[in-house]
């Protein structure tokens, strides 16, 4: 598929491939990627836009996931239920599970060459972005 806007990246990457990489959820590849962009990409705002959506996903995955362990690990302690620990236990994996889609769907979306806001902080984002 051909890059949609037609421009390139600090890095020598076909604008709509950057905006991939900025949500790939693969061994922190995002996280890397998005501070790159950050540093490299001073005038592209798209790419700004991308990088910035994706570490503010990311960002608040890892506090929810962090709360969640916290908040979990003292029930199941206090309680000695097997059962709210389980039940702890299917909330985090709903939350991983939605992160990775959300970071798929942000692939696909950014490979199109298509700027889509996530709720909340896609507006942050764009503001952010410059």
């Amino acid at each position: 598929m051909q890059n949609m806007s037609g421009g390139k990246t600090a890095l020598g990457l076909d604008t709509n491939v950057g905006a991939m990489l900025c949500y790939l959820p693969v061994c922190a590849i995002s996280l890397i990627y998005s501070i790159i962009v950050l540093v490299t990409e001073k005038n592209d705002r798209t790419m700004r836009f991308h990088a910035i959506q994706s570490l503010v996903l990311s960002a608040i995955y890892l506090v929810v996931v962090i709360a969640l362990q916290v908040v979990g690990a003292g029930i199941a302690v206090a309680t000695e239920s097997a059962v709210l620990t389980g039940l702890f236990s299917l909330v985090f994996f709903a939350v991983v599970i939605a992160f990775i889609v959300a970071m798929i769907y942000g692939c696909v979306k950014g490979y199109q060459g298509q700027k889509f806001k996530f709720p909340v902080i896609g507006d942050m984002a764009e503001k952010w972005a410059g």
